[in-house]
C-alpha cells in the first residue's frame, strides 16, 4: 500500500461519492472506481458499502481511516517542520462556517489574513449545518454551540448579539408595533423551522412567534427579504450595517446574545501553521463583530 492509494480512499471517505472525489482529486471516477476496487482486492476486503446513495465506510473502512488520518498528520506535520514556524502562512486552509458568519465576517477577516500572508488560499464553505471534521469536510470550522462529542478542540472565539428589525419602509406602511403582543399582526421572517440546525438558532420561538410567513434556511435571503420591506426578523447586529434602512424593532424586550465556537480536529492541535491561521481569524472576528456591532448602537 503505498500515499497515493491512501490519498484517493480519503477522499472518497471524505465525499462519500466517487463523483465529488474525483473532482477534488481531478480524476475521472471510473479511474478513481477502479483504483479503489483495486486496493480492496489488495488488502482482501470491502472499504466502503456501496449504494444509491453513495460509497459508505465499512467497519473496515472505518478502522483505515483512522489510520490514513494520522498518516495524513503525520506527513503535514513533517512539511511544517521543514518550512520552520516563523515566516508567512502558506498552502490551503479551508472553513465550514453558518452562512450568516461566512457572509458578513470571514470575507474581511479572511481578505486581511491573506493580504499578510500572499501564499495563503482559504476556503469559505458556507453551509447551514453542522461540520463532520473527522471526515475532513473542512480543516476548522465555525459553529454557534460547543460540540458534546468527538476528537475536537473547541475554542469559545466571541460572544454575538441580535435584535428584531424591519426596514423603516416596512415600518411606516404597517401599525406601530408597542409591544410584543403586537407581533400577531405582522409578517415574520425566519428560519424554516425544520431546518433548523442548532437550537440556537430558534430565535423566534423565545419571543413567542409560532407562524413564519417567509422562511429560508439561508441569513442571507432572509436579510433580503427585511432589506425589502417585506416583514420583521431577528437578525444579527453584525449583519445591520449590510443593509441601509433597517432598524431595530422593540430593542429592550427582544435582545439575544449567541456565541460563535472556534472548531477543530483534535489531531490538529500541534499543527503550527493551523493554529497560527485559527489564532488571527479569532482575533479578526472578534474585532470585526465588535467594529460592526458599534455601528448599530
Amino acid at each position: 500500500m503505498n500515499w497515493d492509494d491512501m490519498r484517493l480512499f480519503l477522499a472518497v471517505a471524505r465525499a462519500e461519492s466517487l463523483t465529488g472525489a474525483g473532482k477534488v482529486l481531478r480524476l475521472d471516477p471510473a479511474t478513481l472506481g477502479r483504483r479503489i476496487a483495486r486496493l480492496e482486492e489488495t488488502l482482501g476486503t470491502a472499504l466502503f458499502a456501496r449504494s444509491p446513495r453513495g460509497y459508505g465506510l465499512t467497519e473496515a473502512g472505518e478502522r483505515l481511516m483512522d489510520r490514513a488520518v494520522q498518516a495524513e498528520q503525520a506527513l503535514t506535520e513533517g512539511a511544517e517542520e521543514l518550512r520552520g514556524q516563523g515566516g508567512q502562512l502558506t498552502g490551503l486552509v479551508r472553513i465550514g462556517a453558518p452562512d450568516g458568519v461566512a457572509n458578513f465576517l470571514l470575507p474581511q477577516v479572511t481578505a486581511a489574513i491573506c493580504d499578510a500572508n500572499p501564499g495563503l488560499e482559504v476556503q469559505i464553505v458556507a453551509l447551514p449545518r453542522v461540520f463532520n471534521l473527522s471526515r475532513r469536510e473542512a480543516d476548522m470550522a465555525i459553529a454557534v454551540s460547543p460540540p458534546e462529542t468527538g476528537r475536537l478542540t473547541v475554542q469559545k472565539v466571541t460572544d454575538y448579539h441580535l435584535h428584531l428589525v424591519a426596514h423603516r419602509d416596512y415600518i411606516a406602511r404597517h401599525k406601530a408595533i408597542r409591544g410584543l403582543g403586537d407581533l400577531a399582526g405582522h409578517r415574520v421572517v425566519g428560519y424554516i423551522p425544520d431546518m433548523i440546525f442548532d437550537r440556537e438558532l430558534d430565535y423566534l420561538s423565545e419571543i413567542g412567534v409560532e407562524r413564519v410567513a417567509l422562511a429560508s434556511n439561508s441569513v442571507a435571503v432572509q436579510l433580503n427579504w427585511l432589506r425589502a420591506g417585506a416583514g420583521l426578523g431577528i437578525v444579527h447586529d453584525f449583519a445591520i450595517p449590510a443593509a441601509p434602512g433597517l432598524v431595530k424593532v422593540l430593542p429592550e424586550a427582544v435582545s439575544l446574545t449567541r456565541g460563535f465556537y472556534l472548531i477543530r480536529h483534535g489531531d490538529d492541535r500541534k499543527l503550527a501553521r493551523l493554529a497560527r491561521f485559527a489564532g488571527l481569524m479569532s482575533e479578526g472576528l472578534r474585532a470585526e463583530v465588535a467594529r460592526l456591532e458599534a455601528q448599530t448602537t
